[in-house]
């Protein structure tokens, strides 16, 4: 199974990803799910991937192919993220019915997230579905989820604002995913986290292991809150006996 959460405030925008690709339990690897392109300065983009993974691999082959021999269109010369995502949403459905033309039978679908900012344009988050559509963030839904998403959604809900804190935004995050990795072990690390202040033209990358201290730290932190938390909630009044 797979997580990623990608989130868009006012300061910039947060990505978030775990590591572990199952396909069943004698069937666990680990596979980046994050890919980073950009120009320093000028543009800069994340792209997370979820689902099939020869599609989500077959598009981030294609797309640094497309860099690298300068294709008409790629990461590197389209005008916006809107662009962007088109292209991006394109590359995945000519790959899915590629491989649907020899395997019907095999579920080849994917979705993305990409974000980041192109020249002077404000930053931006986008949701690719597999059919190739997008739509972006707004004030009112900030984050994008793909993958397994459930666990980890109350806490972007209680805590995220257009205003939030790009710091307090990638906590969120990494909260989030601990709850997903918690609550269900086919989500796990390395868990990568990457973050982009609005007009600073330079993402910035971490990689927590399994034994990262402050991984471990973060979740007995956020377990012992939660339980003081519990604590101090106001008693249910008694139950009324009725006839």
């Amino acid at each position: 199974m797979t997580y990623c959460v990608a989130i868009k405030v006012n300061a910039g925008v947060v990505f978030c990803s775990d590591s572990r690709t199952n396909a069943g339990v004698d069937h666990v690897s680990i596979y980046s799910k994050m890919f980073h392109f950009g120009i320093p300065g000028y543009r800069q983009l994340v792209i997370t991937s979820a689902g099939n993974l020869a599609t989500t691999q077959a598009v981030i082959a294609r797309i640094r192919k497309d860099i690298k021999d300068g294709a008409a269109i790629s990461l590197e010369n389209v005008c916006t993220i809107y662009d962007a995502a088109d292209y991006i949403g394109q590359l995945s459905v000519a790959i899915q019915e590629k491989y649907a033309q020899h395997n019907n039978s095999v579920n080849f679908e994917a979705s993305f997230l990409l974000g980041g900012q192109i020249g002077i344009d404000p930053p931006a988050v986008m949701l690719i579905y597999p059919q190739g559509n997008y739509i972006a963030t707004c004030d009112q839904t900030p984050y994008f989820q793909i993958g397994e998403s459930k666990y980890g959604k109350p806490v972007l809900d209680r805590i995220l604002r257009p205003d939030t804190a790009l710091d307090t935004a990638s906590l969120c995050a990494l909260v989030s995913m601990d709850s997903t990795m918690r609550s269900n072990l086919t989500v796990g690390p390395p868990i990568e986290l990457m973050s982009y202040a609005t007009d600073s033209g330079v993402m910035n990358h971490s990689v927590f292991a399994a034994d990262d201290e402050y991984l471990r730290d973060l979740t007995r932190s956020w377990d012992q809150q939660i339980v003081q938390a519990f604590a101090h909630l106001p008693t249910p009044p008694n139950n009324q006996s009725t006839n």
